[in-house]
């Protein structure tokens, strides 16, 4: 259950960390050589789950909520133990992490990285959060995950697909589940060739943060090597409802194929505006316009409605996965919701699992410990697949899902179709690859 006041339960509090002007609560002694930050030493350990629950990105941060709660449950022995019963690792048990049971603490990030920040070092500070999970946007992940490695606590990423952030931004107290820029590009890439050819114009409209930089910066990488052109690329605010203005001096540019480097409520403004446009009705230099919309989710499908017809995209997770893992977790879900989950949902869940098998298998909730159990860490039966936790960057290699909108749907929920599965093999790049040059991991930090 949710729990608030486990500030009040009196933890000691030790100064601050080196460098990070951030008062840290420790029950150690700066004396004691296995100090490390909110050790849990009662009968609970506090997570920290920090969700957009305000702005553009709220949808997502709802069933990012949703999936929280239900990995809690199962992780005490709740319910029907989800994708416990599928996890490759059986050291799990439902009877909490360590035997502890597991309660949590709340914050919304507001789609802001000051606002997350803020709420972030409160639960770490008040509540004794010993692991930071969640977000809906790439900027609100790089700087909580910097918070969290000054802070000394493991960050396990929400819904990150910005390169940065196992990239330049990289932190040894961080990790990352969800898949990145580059993969999209990369499965993204032969599909539309085949398709639509490998003579296409371009345009761009790209949202004004480090997610649109380096998904902007992907997609024109992979189509370009392929044989598109690059007519314009914009930059729009985070902010935006109406992108009309944006939208028609497409019309006038030349291209025939818009691709659209939004997520959540921005994307399915700016789809709904160019369908309004009419620009899926025309043709341009012979051919039929296309939208393309890299990183896709079943909410955005949701809300773009019968507009994503067609248009093909990029997902990390689909609940129609048929494997065992995916089939558990949307059968738990679906139980105690009434509907699906997203893709959003599902990476959240798994990280909050992933994290307590690690404390598991090390035997300690000290972050340095938790951050070996996970480097190199290879597991199955989580919903994608054979998937390794690489060491030297701390980001997930698994199968990526190239999807588009359904033409004949049978529900709300079932507007995506899953058109191919790409091999790990073709997303995987060297951690040196350009795209995630600058910045180094470091060390980890256990805080106290």
């Amino acid at each position: 259950m949710s729990k608030s006041d486990v500030s009040r339960r009196g933890l000691l509090r030790t100064g601050a960390v080196a460098g990070a002007g951030l008062a840290m609560p420790t029950i150690f002694t700066a004396q004691s050589a296995h100090a490390f930050t909110n050790n849990p030493t009662g009968g609970t350990v506090t997570l920290g789950f920090n969700v957009p629950q305000t702005g553009p990105y709220a949808d997502e941060g709802a069933d990012e909520l949703r999936a929280y709660e239900l990995a809690v449950e199962h992780l005490n022995g709740g319910g029907d133990g989800g994708m416990l019963t599928t996890f490759s690792s059986k050291a799990l048990q439902g009877n909490g992490i360590l035997g502890k049971k597991v309660e949590y603490v709340t914050g919304d990030t507001q789609t802001k990285s000051d606002a997350a920040r803020a709420s972030a070092k409160s639960m770490i500070e008040k509540d004794g959060a010993i692991m930071i999970t969640g977000g809906s946007s790439s900027g609100v992940a790089v700087a909580v995950q910097a918070l969290c490695q000054e802070a000394g606590v493991i960050f396990m990423a929400g819904l990150t697909h910005s390169n940065d952030t196992t990239g330049k931004d990289k932190r040894a107290n961080g990790f990352r589940h969800f898949f990145n820029s580059y993969m999209s590009g990369a499965a993204l890439a032969p599909v539309l060739a085949n398709a639509y050819g490998t003579d296409r114009k371009a345009y761009h409209l790209t949202a004004d943060y480090n997610w649109g930089y380096t998904t902007e910066e992907a997609v024109r990488s992979s189509t370009e090597a392929m044989g598109w052109e690059t007519v314009a690329a914009v930059k729009t605010p985070l902010t935006q409802t109406d992108f009309s203005s944006y939208i028609a001096p497409v019309l006038q540019s030349g291209a025939d194929t818009l691709v659209l480097n939004h997520y959540g409520g921005n994307m399915v403004n700016s789809l709904t505006n160019a369908v309004q446009f009419g620009l899926r009705d025309k043709q341009v230099n012979g051919k039929d316009f296309q939208i393309v919309v890299p990183l896709y989710s079943r909410l955005m499908a949701k809300g773009a409605g019968a507009n994503v017809k067609g248009i093909f995209g990029s997902t990390n997770w689909h609940w129609s996965l048929q494997d065992e893992g995916s089939k558990a977790f949307v059968r738990s879900f679906g139980t105690k919701y009434g509907f699906p989950p997203s893709q959003a949902a599902h990476t959240c869940y798994v990280q909050t699992l992933l994290y307590a098998d690690a404390v598991e298998r090390a035997g300690s909730f000290a972050p340095c410990a938790v951050a070996e159990a996970l480097e190199d860490y290879e597991f199955d039966g989580l919903g994608n697949g054979k998937t390794l936790y690489r060491g030297a960057d701390h980001q997930c290699f698994k199968d990526v899902l190239v999807v588009k909108g359904k033409e004949n749907p049978t529900s709300e929920f079932d507007l995506l179709e899953i058109v191919e599965v790409t091999p790990v093999g073709q997303v995987t790049y060297d951690p040196n690859h350009p795209q995630f040059q600058g910045g180094a991991l470091g060390t980890c930090n256990n805080g106290a």
